[in-house]
């Protein structure tokens, strides 16, 4: 089974959305009736940093919502917007047959979908499960089979943009699921991204994802050594940007996403590395690379060293800071 979803995969190309473009797909006429459903009820399974902004996007949209998360509090301001609020992933599915999970790990994943109050336990036949989550590409292809079984569909749908992008609707979705599905997912993933790619078979929307996530932890981390560099040479840090940015180093770390404070507003290191994507999220996404590299035989060097140093990262006080936080980490570390 999983050698047939990997040649799929291969097979089956990228398609590609945009709000710059017309869809690569058919037009909406020939989509299943659950696509043309539009403004029924959504699902949204996890209300944190990325799923509060990505969920007030659906609403934006005219999208009644039910939600669901682990900590009541976070679901507060959708109750008071007059929004359901329910308390397991069962009663999310009894009332919705298209759902949007977005959690932290595999473990939460699982636990959503699978656990004693799981989405699996009321879905209904034909229901729409997209998970946002950034997992393991393996776990999204068990938990596709599970909801097949029970007559649903599945699609993996990680994000990148950040929690900026969250708020201003412009996501990048990276989609993996049965390609005659896409469209129906689009419809939902479109309000909250401006860019849709359908990568492939299950699973490949979250290969696509962590090999992201390598790039930027490492371009992240250059980007830091790079500026803390030159301000040690006497460089001034927003010139210094100004020239990289410029030059043929110049990268989402160096020119949307600065890590050194004063650089840029508007972003963590401007606000004592506060919001954004934190740390730990990072060292587990890259946890995930590390493992997929294992299983594919790859070599990943500078990939397992930024593994290295978000881990450390953590284990020094740096776990509930955004990750660019590495620019803070490497001034205060100088025994490398």
């Amino acid at each position: 089974m999983a050698a047939s979803l990997r040649l799929r995969g291969a097979a089956s190309g990228l398609r590609y959305w945009s709000r710059r473009q017309q869809p690569a797909v058919a037009s909406l006429a020939t989509v299943c009736s659950r696509s043309m459903a539009s403004k029924t009820p959504v699902g949204f399974i996890g209300v944190g940093n990325m799923g509060n902004p990505m969920a007030k996007n659906l609403m934006k949209h005219g999208y009644p919502l039910i939600i669901y998360d682990v900590f009541p509090d976070a679901c507060k301001e959708f109750l008071d917007a007059g929004e359901q609020v329910v308390s397991s992933p069962a009663d999310v599915a009894e009332k919705a047959d298209r759902i949007i999970t977005m959690l932290p790990t595999s473990i939460n994943a699982i636990e959503a979908y699978s656990g004693a109050n799981g989405i699996l336990k009321k879905v209904k036949k034909g229901s729409l499960l997209i998970d946002s989550s950034t997992i393991d590409p393996m776990v999204s292809k068990e938990l596709a089979k599970e909801v097949e079984k029970m007559g649903a569909v599945f699609m993996d749908a990680p994000v990148s943009g950040g929690v900026g992008a969250a708020r201003s609707g412009n996501l990048t979705f990276m989609v993996g699921g049965v390609e005659e599905e896409f469209a129906a997912a689009q419809e939902l993933l479109g309000c909250m991204g401006s860019n849709v790619v359908h990568c492939g078979a299950i699973g490949t929307g979250q290969a696509a994802k962590i090999c992201n996530n390598l790039l930027l932890a490492i371009s992240m981390i250059g980007t830091a050594e790079a500026m803390n560099l030159g301000i040690r040479l006497g460089l001034d840090p927003k010139l210094l940007a100004k020239i990289l940015n410029m030059s043929s180093g110049r990268c989402w770390s160096s020119d949307t996403y600065n890590p050194v404070p004063g650089v840029m507003d508007g972003v963590p290191s401007a606000n004592n590395y506060q919001g954004g994507f934190g740390t730990t999220l990072m060292a587990k996404d890259l946890g995930l690379a590390q493992d997929s590299a294992t299983s594919t035989k790859s070599p990943i060097l500078l990939g397992s060293q930024a593994h290295q140093i978000y881990r450390m990262m953590c284990a020094k006080g740096y776990s509930k800071k955004d990750f660019s936080s590495v620019f803070q980490f490497l001034r205060e570390e100088e025994t490398f």
